[in-house]
């Protein structure tokens, strides 16, 4: 398992946070991000963002768009937070759980222009693979989620885990693959996981899959 040692960075008060994180509600219901957003903007997803360093560069560049990120690590999300409040910034809401679970039950059919999911675990260990965030299920809810056009981002350091992702996208969705946008060179976008791949001369595998066939424009593949 890869674990993320978070940076003792002074934690604001939790008043502060609250406006960035996301309460699921008891009974499950789907989100209204126009609700939660207070506007209509175009909506995308990161599951499981690590230190925030795409959703933040994400909330900087693209004003126009709003973000939500999902992560099973609390002490992570709090930590994101911190840094989105630290900045003010009005386009990104938090969700502390599993993807997996949250997506069948708060995410509505087509309600997203674009889902990103970059590095996830392996889990090495043959044993562990049903802890794998890369299923038959979930890759079926990403196809559900997103609206005609919309995309599907990917990205992993490791070509074994790589090609089971892909095979799961090609097999039990309709999602086609198209042209992986170049990420930015600029490497406040890079994951601690893809900075030290590439330090270590290890190469990162990408691909895009979209909805149908429009095109929309929206933010690069990390």
């Amino acid at each position: 398992m890869r674990r993320t040692l978070i940076p003792r960075d002074k934690r604001l008060p939790l008043e502060r946070l609250t406006p960035y994180l996301v309460s699921l509600p008891e009974p499950p219901q789907t989100l209204d991000f126009v609700a939660i957003f207070g506007n209509a903007h175009p909506v995308e997803l990161e599951v499981g963002f690590g230190k925030g360093g795409f959703l933040l560069q994400c909330a900087l560049h693209y004003p126009q768009i709003n973000f939500v990120g999902i992560e099973i690590e609390k002490a992570l999300v709090l930590y994101v937070a911190t840094r989105l409040a630290k900045r003010g910034l009005p386009n990104v809401r938090l969700i502390h759980g599993d993807a997996r679970r949250i997506l069948p039950s708060y995410f509505a059919d087509q309600s997203l222009q674009a889902v990103h999911v970059y590095f996830p675990d392996p889990w090495w260990k043959r044993r562990h693979h049903k802890r794998r965030l890369f299923q038959q299920d979930f890759v079926g809810q990403c196809e559900r989620i997103l609206c005609p056009g919309g995309r599907l981002l990917m990205a992993s350091d490791v070509a074994e885990y790589f090609e089971v992702m892909k095979g799961l996208v090609r097999t039990h969705t309709q999602l086609q693959e198209t042209t992986c946008p170049e990420p930015p060179a600029d490497q406040q976008w890079l994951t601690n996981f893809e900075r030290k791949a590439l330090q270590q001369g290890r190469s990162v595998f990408r691909a895009t899959y979209v909805k149908g066939d429009v095109r929309l424009k929206g933010t690069p593949c990390r």
